[in-house]
């Protein structure tokens, strides 16, 4: 039972010292960003389709986005039409203000 349990701990990489590829992007700034993406159907460019797209990203340039969106570009029929993007770092500095007073524990 430990074993099993050590095992399942250290294959989600917290075990040994290493932290989640998307934790560790969050600490260099990164944030999530999601992308709502209107395309043309390739057979019927009158009709919009929509696709989803979230990923940690840098603002304002989203390097992440724009490379998927090449990708898009070179290897998918649909055309694009607009892309609205909404963007959030979810790991921010700390808020800290100083208070005169004392605080006592029991």
């Amino acid at each position: 039972m430990i074993g099993s349990a050590s095992n399942d701990f250290r294959s989600t990489g917290m075990g040994d010292g290493m932290t989640s590829k998307d934790f560790s992007k969050q600490l260099l700034g990164y944030g999530l960003t999601t992308a709502h993406i209107l395309y043309r159907l390739p057979d019927h460019p009158w009709l919009l389709q929509s696709y989803i797209w979230q990923d940690y990203d840098l603002h304002p340039h989203f390097p992440e986005l724009n490379k998927f969106l090449e990708f898009w570009r070179a290897e998918l029929e649909g055309p694009l039409h607009s892309v609205t993007v909404a963007h959030s770092r979810l790991v921010k500095p700390a808020e800290i203000r100083t208070l005169d007073g004392t605080f006592a524990l029991n």
